[in-house]
């Protein structure tokens, strides 16, 4: 039976007197990388001075880098809902990291690892409309390497149910809280690795001395997660090559804990000199060299980034392969990060309470890079305001492909084509229902906040962006037409969730 993508494929091809196969294999991949809590000065082409980022460098040098783009959401879960609904955390289903404990103890790794019913996070609408799930019945073959977090095991919300035809991961991001896990999935199938179980959180065995390397030796075991799913991802693309191909790449990296090969923590052990250790006073694992081992884990990425290039090039489909890069949200401050060495957030106040977590320029305002060597011949640095939402509209636009007109993100195809037609946002929007209750929205050069929603706060701050990109000077009280605009906002963004964790305290009635 011929199926429906060979007989549209067919069709084009008499319309356009080609071969159908050759129009499928013009069709360009798509590789998406979405790392997890790194911060918008973390890379060298935004401004990092010391941590190495030479791959992604040249992907910024010779395509298109975003100087204010947004993440969804100042935390992992909700920005992934985000960015693979296309819809903005006013409307998605998953708007905050939800582990639902009323299934048991999960937070007990022994016991997660040995029952599945308590791995993984509240899962999406089964019947959501995905990224993967358009770009799968559009005839591409889909992959997912890397963390899920929304959707456990057992639940219709995994992967290979969300449009993804091969998963290969962690399911759970609490089961990514160790970088050496004692088991991923593969699409279905739980996949044992050659590690010992060590739960987050665990210190230093008694009276063994901090400062001797071998003292921290639990904490490497012998399949480094990282790497096990690297080799998956080229090997998805070495079995599509042939065929159009999505790969979302969804690192756990740099998210704690301090983990990292060890040749590249020496490396900037070399440049950094002497340090103090980490002994997990701030969650996760300790670490004798915490700033070498971080510095080693951004730098890691890179060099995956790397590989992934040279593998498109040795199968000679690099010029047509559209590469994007960007972070879930803000950097970290806990588990051993020293955000203030690296300066982490960049050119934006470099402070714990206005990183990740919160809807402060630090928390979610984070690098995105375009590549598209076919079609993108000359680098250029874009200040068009834009938001993780908006990749879905643009996937499909720049693949060809129909997508949902109800999504809240906008199709960025002209500025990446360089174009003059591309539509603009009135606002951006973000609301987030922890850290006492969020909503932000930004309207031009204004940065409107209301926090602290869940004690009832009413008040909201505003900050000149062109004039403070710090934050730090509140004109709310000499902007109330602006602050009129604000309210309008949050009230017409905003949809009450149907989930009592995601709901907004007094603003949802409660």
């Amino acid at each position: 039976m011929i199926s429906r993508l060979f007989f549209y494929s067919f069709l084009i091809a008499i319309l356009y007197s080609c071969d159908p196969f050759d129009y499928n294999k013009s069709r360009p991949n798509v590789i998406l990388f979405f790392v997890d809590d790194l911060g918008y000065g973390e890379l060298g082409t935004y401004g990092q001075r010391f941590i190495q980022t030479r791959n992604i460098n040249h992907l910024a040098e010779n395509g298109i880098k975003f100087t204010q783009f947004y993440s969804g959401s100042p935390v992992c879960a909700p920005s992934r809902s985000i960015l693979l609904t296309g819809m903005h955390a006013g409307h998605t289903y998953i708007r905050g990291n939800h582990e639902y404990s009323e299934r048991g103890d999960v937070w007990d790794y022994e016991k997660m690892f040995n029952n599945p019913n308590l791995e993984g996070q509240y899962p999406i609408d089964e019947n959501a409309v995905t990224l993967g799930k358009v770009l799968s019945e559009a005839g591409y073959e889909t992959g997912m390497i890397g963390k899920w977090g929304l959707g456990p095991p057992n639940s219709n919300s995994i992967p290979n149910n969300m449009g993804f035809d091969y998963f290969f991961g962690y399911n759970c991001q609490r089961m990514a809280h160790n970088l050496f896990p004692p088991h991923l999935w593969e699409n279905k199938n739980k996949v044992l690795l050659d590690n010992a179980l060590v739960p987050p959180s665990t210190k230093l065995a008694e009276n063994s001395d901090p400062y001797d390397e071998k003292s921290y030796d639990l904490f490497y075991q012998k399949e480094y997660a990282p790497e096990v799913m690297h080799n998956k991802a080229i090997n998805f693309i070495s079995d599509n090559k042939d065929n159009p191909f999505f790969l979302y790449y969804a690192s756990p990296l740099p998210h704690m804990p301090l983990q990292a090969p060890k040749d590249l923590v020496q490396k900037y052990r070399n440049l950094i000199g002497n340090e103090e250790p980490y002994l997990g006073d701030m969650g996760y694992f300790p670490h004798r060299y915490p700033r070498a081992a971080y510095a080693a884990m951004i730098e890691y990425i890179d060099l995956q980034v790397g590989d992934m290039i040279q593998k498109l090039k040795d199968e000679g489909i690099y010029e047509n392969t559209i590469i994007f890069f960007t972070s879930d949200n803000g950097p970290s401050y806990a588990g051993g990060v020293d955000f203030e060495y690296f300066n982490s957030t960049g050119i934006f106040e470099n402070k714990r309470n206005k990183m990740k977590g919160y809807t402060y320029e630090g928390g979610i305002r984070v690098p995105f890079i375009v590549s598209w060597p076919k079609e993108i011949k000359e680098s250029r640095v874009v200040d068009q305001i834009s938001a993780s939402y908006d990749i879905f509209p643009t996937i499909c636009d720049l693949v060809e492909v129909d997508y949902p007109d109800n999504l809240d993100g906008l199709s960025m195809k002209p500025t990446i084509l360089n174009k003059e037609n591309q539509n603009h946002h009135d606002y951006l929007y973000w609301e987030f229902p922890a850290y006492g209750g969020q909503q932000a929205v930004r309207i031009g050069k204004w940065k409107a906040i209301r926090k602290d929603i869940y004690k009832g706060n009413t008040e909201i701050e505003l900050y000149d962006l062109e004039n403070d990109i710090k934050e730090t000077d509140d004109l709310s009280g000499s902007n109330l037409d602006v602050l009129r605009q604000v309210e309008i906002i949050f009230k017409k963004e905003h949809s009450k969730s149907s989930i009592e964790r995601f709901r907004l305290g007094y603003i949802d009635g409660e």
